[in-house]
């Protein structure tokens, strides 16, 4: 059974890489500007650390702040998701009756094409990124940090992650069922996102009573939690919970995507369809 359904959506992953190899230069741009991005933020932290007096701020010294800001960029580009965009482009103009109309799940069929739209970014950077993780640790610290277990749990991690995020982008792009066009609203939502997931600054920074709320919120699984736990910043009973959390929010989003996909093709009226 489940060998005949992968069969049925491989085509989907094979059609994802051919779009990252028809538009290469798009990707190619888009990961400067996420380097870019990394960059700036490396600049901002940099003035921080210098203007204050301590070495340690919340846990974080400026060596493993680098060390958090290369490794958010590595796992922001993994579990990123175009759902949200994609689903209200297809309600918009209509082309979404064409995947209604076919007999296989309307959201196996996003997430095998985006799988392989991901895979040639994977493994284009995954590697490399890790590689300089470790050589920035290392030249910093003096010591060889390097811990196959962690890197396997940031594994496990990111890819919980991926799924909370690609099943809340679906369920949000059923937006445009009520709202139409979705591009100022998925704006704002990346920027909210951002913020709530620690790429803009690390959830430890902020009071402890809102730190407890955010961490408990879908958002920290995302970017946070995998991040932690590859610096070591999670253990033992507390590294159970956060993983247990990230089930929890796959599954929760994964309920809900089904509810709103039923719910919402019973109001059906894309522009153009």
């Amino acid at each position: 059974m489940m060998k005949r359904k992968l069969k049925i959506y491989l085509p989907f992953v094979n059609a994802g890489m051919q779009e990252v190899a028809t538009y290469r230069v798009n990707w190619i741009f888009f990961m400067l500007g996420e380097a870019l991005s990394c960059f700036v933020t490396y600049f901002i932290w940099a003035a921080v650390y210098s203007s204050g007096s301590k070495e340690s701020m919340n846990g974080f010294t400026m060596p493993q702040m680098i060390v958090y800001i290369v490794l958010m960029f590595l796992t922001g580009t993994i579990i990123a998701s175009d759902g949200a965009f994609v689903v209200g482009e297809e309600i918009r103009d209509g082309s979404i009756i064409m995947r209604m109309i076919k007999p296989v799940s309307y959201n196996a069929t996003f997430l095998f094409q985006e799988l392989g739209n991901k895979l040639p970014t994977e493994i284009a950077i995954a590697v490399p990124m890790i590689i300089t993780v470790e050589i920035i640790r290392t030249v910093m610290s003096g010591m060889f940090e390097f811990n196959v277990l962690r890197l396997v749990l940031y594994i496990l991690s990111c890819a919980l992650a991926y799924l909370i995020n690609f099943y809340f982008n679906i369920c949000f792009g059923f937006i445009a069922f009520v709202i139409k066009y979705l591009w100022g609203a998925n704006m704002m939502k990346n920027v909210i996102v951002g913020f709530l997931s620690g790429m803009v600054i690390p959830l430890s920074f902020l009071p402890e009573a809102i730190e407890k709320v955010f961490l408990f919120l879908p958002f920290s699984s995302l970017n946070y939690t995998p991040v932690m736990i590859y610096m070591g910043k999670y253990g033992g009973t507390e590294l159970l919970y956060c993983v247990g959390l990230q089930i929890f929010w796959v599954l929760f989003f994964f309920g809900l995507s089904k509810l709103l996909w039923k719910a919402s093709v019973k109001r059906l009226s894309a522009q153009g369809g």
